[in-house]
């Protein structure tokens, strides 16, 4: 039967309660999030027998959730990625921001992202809205923004991501979900064995830290070659300075054609042992390909199981990071009077 159905999760420290929200559909398949960081918690896809698994990595409490790294799951802004030294000059004004990752540079939003806050949800037929307020000067960023994601599970098994926000003085914005998938099952050791295919020509070469050099590099002939669709281990330890830095892929791959005007398909991950394809429509410019290269936190995945190098990958829409130190960049900016708006589609299927 399908809807969304609510549950209590846990408390803040200040008391606030904290809610879980399953999206069902008429098929079985069943979605799970929570009000904190707007985290995906679990995705229940069937194989080609019709046996569901929980395909994504997650935590059993709230407050593994809060104490963690990782961001598993969860909502990020207002900037996904990296910001270079932490800081930006917009319209002549220099804006400081948290500079999280080692002292030097924004990671995910700063110090407290969207991913610590708790979401105020809203219930609808087949759809969970969660929305914030990330009051102006909020980890450094101008502007007052209003954020608005929705989280849509249709009967063909497509769970659809909307993101939304409006501003009252310019800003930059660059939201993404930090799911992490293991289409065999969270629990089902590494990913080498899934199938990538993505829509991308080039990548962006970084530096030592993972900041944009601001060098688009072409994909062919690289490692970082999936026009073709191949095994994410066939080529992740080959010896090229871009994965060593990374410890396997932590790249943004460039979408040809770039930014579309509405979600296109750009890339497949597909499960061979189990059958499952996760396909991935969107409208953003690029993608975000992770590889869990240091999911080595001490707090265990639901049920007790430990984290490990390599376990699961993220596919982040977004747009290029770094891209206000870089001329030749997507655009991120947002003005009063604009909004921001864009979809993504993760469509399951089974061959």
């Amino acid at each position: 039967m399908g809807g969304v159905y609510e549950e209590f999760f846990g408390c803040m420290p200040d008391g606030r309660e904290v809610g879980a929200y399953t999206l069902c559909n008429q098929k079985g398949m069943r979605v799970k999030i929570t009000a904190y960081g707007g985290a995906l918690m679990q995705i229940f896809a069937p194989d080609r027998e019709g046996r569901f698994r929980d395909i994504l990595c997650g935590y059993d409490s709230l407050d593994d959730y809060r104490q963690a790294g990782g961001y598993q799951g969860a909502l990020i802004g207002r900037w996904g990625n990296r910001i270079g030294g932490a800081r930006f000059t917009l319209d002549g004004v220099e804006y400081v921001l948290g500079a999280n990752e080692d002292g030097r540079n924004l990671l995910h939003g700063g110090h407290h992202g969207f991913n610590e806050k708790l979401w105020t949800a809203e219930m609808r037929e087949n759809s969970l809205v969660l929305s914030t307020l990330s009051p102006h000067g909020e980890e450094g960023f101008p502007g007052e923004l209003r954020v608005s994601v929705t989280y849509t599970l249709t009967e063909d098994n497509q769970l659809i991501l909307d993101y939304d926000a409006v501003t009252d003085q310019k800003t930059v914005i660059n939201l993404t979900n930090h799911a992490y998938f293991n289409l065999g099952g969270y629990a089902s050791g590494t990913v080498f064995d899934h199938e990538l295919w993505l829509d991308a020509d080039s990548y962006l070469e970084t530096d030592e830290m993972l900041i944009p050099t601001g060098r688009m590099i072409p994909v062919e002939g690289t490692p970082f070659d999936f026009r073709t669709a191949k095994p994410i281990g066939r080529d992740i330890a080959v010896d090229h300075r871009d994965l060593h830095i990374g410890g396997g892929y932590d790249h943004c791959f460039n979408l040809v054609g770039g930014k579309q005007t509405k979600p296109v398909l750009r890339g497949e991950l597909y499960h061979p042992a189990s059958g499952r394809l996760m396909q991935i429509l969107t409208d953003q410019p690029c993608i975000q390909l992770y590889t869990g290269n240091v999911m080595t936190e001490p707090v265990p995945f639901k049920g007790g199981y430990p984290q490990q190098k390599h376990h699961a990958l993220c596919l982040e829409t977004q747009t290029m990071p770094d891209s206000m130190h870089h001329a030749n960049f997507t655009d991120a900016t947002l003005s009063p009077g604009q909004r921001y708006g864009t979809r993504t589609i993760y469509a399951f299927s089974c061959r």
